[in-house]
């Protein structure tokens, strides 16, 4: 069984933004700008990169969408930060809608293969806890009775937190999501003609089965500004991380809270605002 992730990395997909822009030309100099590029990256090595880095099981593909006139400089940097991790593909992407990007990366790497996958989204500025990958395969076997019959089946890890990065370190707040992207995982029986970009994550379960688990923490979901899902996402009561925090952080999702004070103390001196 195949576990595929997807990740959009300042695609200039048509639609999907809640900035919105007149031509290709705007919207790819909007993505490509340096300071967002930079804040971008920041989040990708300090979030995301090392919540894969870690996981407990390796046998996994993460398919990382970019466009194709990604500055050579970004570019060359992102083949770099992503070249330990064999599990990451970048896939050069011309502009279309993104859902339907993700989805057809998706089935090009399924191929003509009768194998069933496991299929989770994630963010480029997101981490997911070093055991998804062997917590959704857990998940999958423990509840194979019941999809067998009903063919797809979603398991959402709700437990997580909603995280602000700055030289200062991180302020957090634990929650319960509800329905969200990060920490989800769906299931498609082989030869499936679906993936998990032709549904709406906080509709799945409306039109599949959906097994929650409220533990162990399984996400972080982080808080900029340039997060697209904007006004929608605004997390209140963001406290300084506790000692325990901290170390859950590196234990669960190998995220060092001093790694992200360093660089984004270099981010700062970079928008000269130190």
């Amino acid at each position: 069984m195949r576990v595929i992730g997807v990740c959009r990395f300042s695609y200039p997909a048509h639609g999907g933004f809640r900035r919105m822009h007149d031509s290709l030309e705007e919207r790819e100099a909007y993505l490509y700008d340096d300071a967002r590029m930079a804040l971008r990256f920041w989040h990708f090595e300090s979030l995301t990169l090392p919540s894969l880095k870690a996981q407990t099981n390796p046998d996994f593909t993460v398919l990382v969408i970019i466009g194709e006139n990604m500055p050579k400089h970004w570019l060359d940097r992102l083949h770099q930060i992503t070249a330990p991790l064999p599990q990451l593909k970048i896939v050069p992407t011309p502009p279309i809608k993104h859902r339907t990007a993700l989805e057809l990366a998706i089935k090009a790497e399924l191929g003509d293969t009768d194998q069933p996958s496991l299929q989770f989204r994630i963010d480029d500025d997101d981490a997911i806890g070093i055991d998804f990958v062997q917590q959704a395969r857990f998940a999958l076997r423990r509840s194979g009775r019941f999809h067998r019959e009903t063919g797809r089946m979603a398991f959402d890890f709700n437990n997580g937190f909603s995280v602000k990065l700055s030289d200062t370190g991180l302020a957090v707040r634990a929650e319960f999501g509800h329905f969200l992207s990060c920490g989800l995982a769906v299931y498609f029986p082989a030869k499936d003609s679906k993936t998990v970009m032709n549904f709406g994550h906080h509709k799945l379960h409306q039109v599949m089965p959906m097994m929650i688990q409220p533990a162990p923490p399984m996400y972080l979901r982080s808080k900029h500004d340039d997060n697209d899902s904007g006004d929608k996402f605004q997390p209140r009561n963001l406290v300084p991380a506790d000692e325990a925090q901290k170390e859950l952080f590196k234990t669960r999702f190998n995220v060092s809270e001093d790694h992200i004070a360093e660089v984004f103390a270099d981010l700062s001196a970079l928008r000269g605002k130190s």
